[in-house]
């Protein structure tokens, strides 16, 4: 990962009066050509780096411009680990913590690594979210289609798309692409998506429509439920959907909420059991009706 590096060179060259490229090199284990290149790209952002040729030459940030603030606070540091950091709970290996333990062993180290931020974005689900990620960026780095089955409420159907964003949204990973199927843009839930393979076929990047940069208008609240739970339930619907989702009533904890998918609507009420009365729209209000009957005619049989 380009940005975790181009902070440990920046840390490093902070703490030290002059260092040499081989060391940066090995210290970061890449090529001299790379540490090349990420001196270029910190020039660009506005660090004065200076290089030195000959015998005791090397690399140094100009004289009297050391951390004074004037680059970035510890604060703002923290908040750039505690981000990496969060991208790293779904990568194969974290690389902001390999950085950083090079680092964290001098005793004056910008910032520590016992940051009191904790992301973890992978869930239960880490598993089979990772592969599954990696192999979505290698795509999108290397313009590559890709393959894969995917499972959603009218069954199942095999796509092939070409990648272009991991989108982290509402608690879900998404990839967001260009569906060669539909010959649009869609969004694909990557717990839904299974067996992805790259393809030889390459392709040339498309112009991503500005309504379509819009990931929210992907997840647009159509279905307006409203319903009325059981007192005993109010910590969960603020554990899920916050303090204002509800009115207390007399009859109950009157519900409001707009839902973009009703197979999920339905899913989740069906969770609270009796403890749920859904009043609208009629179309889930039959449905679960249906779910109820069905539920019932199962115990029947036993």
């Amino acid at each position: 990962m380009k940005l975790d590096r181009l902070l440990g060179i920046l840390t490093v060259l902070l703490q030290n009066d002059r260092v040499t490229a081989p060391y940066l090199a090995e210290k970061f284990e890449v090529t001299r050509r790379t540490i090349g290149r990420d001196i270029d790209t910190l020039c660009q952002a506005g660090i004065p780096i200076v290089t030195h040729q000959g015998t005791g030459g090397g690399i140094s940030i100009a004289e009297g411009f050391k951390l004074d603030k004037s680059v970035l606070t510890k604060s703002e540091l923290s908040g750039i680990i505690a981000a990496l950091k969060g991208i790293g709970s779904v990568s194969e290996k974290s690389r902001i913590e390999r950085t950083l333990d090079k680092l964290g062993a001098n005793a004056d180290a910008v910032v520590s690594l016992a940051e009191p931020v904790v992301i973890d974005l992978a869930s239960m689900y880490k598993v089979d979210l990772t592969p599954k990620i990696e192999r979505l960026k290698q795509a999108i780095s290397e313009q590559r289609v890709v393959a894969f089955d995917y499972y959603y409420s009218k069954g199942e159907s095999h796509r092939r798309i070409e990648p272009y964003i991991i989108v982290f949204h509402w608690t879900s990973w998404y990839v967001f692409g260009f569906c060669l199927k539909r010959n649009d843009w869609r969004m694909f839930k990557l717990n839904r998506l299974w067996n992805v393979t790259l393809c030889d076929e390459h392709f040339a990047m498309r112009n991503i429509p500005p309504e379509q940069r819009d990931f929210n208008s992907h997840f647009t609240d159509e279905i307006q439920l409203v319903a009325l739970f059981d007192p005993s339930v109010k910590y969960q619907l603020i554990e899920t959907y916050g303090l204002d989702c509800f009115t207390e009533t007399a009859e109950g904890l009157h519900f409001a909420f707009g839902f973009t998918n009703q197979d999920y609507a339905v899913s989740w009420l069906l969770g609270f059991g009796s403890k749920v009365k859904v009043l609208k729209p009629p179309a889930i209000v039959a449905e679960m009706k249906a779910a109820a009957n069905n539920i019932l005619a199962r115990y029947k049989e036993t």
